[in-house]
């Protein structure tokens, strides 16, 4: 099988700057057969961004240099310097203080998808259905599973932005791990930032994935969608769709 992407990254209408950060390669990197993530930083004047595109790049670094090669071990061992190295600028400069960032990554190797995420950056596989891989680490989300929040009140909740895990802010972090072992033909999977998550629903955002059109316009329509809903915060999407061999 083979995969085809597209990203795009978006400020969205409410925000200064764009402190999202995209990360697409269908080619291999190290040894991984491909890589995609997205991050979405935090903190302030600039420190976010400098958290979610530093965090990319030394784990693009790490992995490209690094004899590891199982997949699960290697991007454990990047994601973890990642978090070092983004901790130690936090606290040697009072400019980046307390930033960090959310992370999700997904690496197609045959018929497996394999996922990592820190955060509430998600991802999804729609097929004949939508899936959401991902579990939020948010105050949210611990909300809903102890039963103290409907799911259906949460997307309005003041505190749905307060994240339980990020890169870059404790010195351990927590990594969840997701292999997802039945992705099919013509299986579309979709990373995102919670700029997309917190305008359209997953009902929007299902309709958009099984659309029309290829996934240029299926990324512009997510992106669009969500600034249209007011785009409050900034918008990253990164679409992957795999193939057999004989249908690409």
């Amino acid at each position: 099988m083979s995969v085809r992407s597209c990203c795009l990254t978006d400020i969205g209408r409410q925000r200064q700057m764009n402190q999202d950060y995209v990360f697409c390669s269908e080619m291999p990197v190290g040894a991984l057969p491909n890589l995609f993530m997205v991050a979405d930083g935090m903190g302030g004047y600039k420190a976010g961004e400098y958290a979610s595109k530093s965090t990319v790049e030394i784990i693009v670094s790490e992995i490209m240099r690094s004899k590891e090669t199982r997949p699960i071990r290697l991007l454990s061992d990047a994601i973890e310097t990642a978090n070092t190295k983004i901790r130690e600028k936090s606290f040697s400069d009072d400019n980046y203080k307390g930033m960090g960032t959310t992370l999700v990554s997904a690496s197609f190797d045959g018929h497996e998808l394999l996922v990592s995420n820190i955060g509430d950056s998600r991802l999804y596989v729609i097929g004949d259905e939508m899936r959401q891989i991902t579990t939020d680490h948010s105050l949210v989300e611990e909300m809903i599973r102890m039963g103290g929040l409907d799911r259906a009140k949460a997307r309005s909740h003041p505190d749905k932005n307060i994240i339980t895990r990020a890169v870059g802010v404790v010195e351990n972090v927590d990594i969840d791990f997701f292999e997802v072992d039945d992705i099919r033909d013509g299986d579309i999977a979709l990373l995102c930032s919670d700029g997309l998550t917190n305008m359209l629903d997953d009902k929007d955002i299902e309709t958009i994935v099984k659309g029309p059109g290829d996934l240029q316009y299926k990324a512009r329509r997510l992106v669009d969608g969500a600034n249209q809903k007011g785009g409050k915060d900034n918008i990253s999407v990164l679409l992957l769709q795999v193939f057999t061999e004989d249908t690409v």
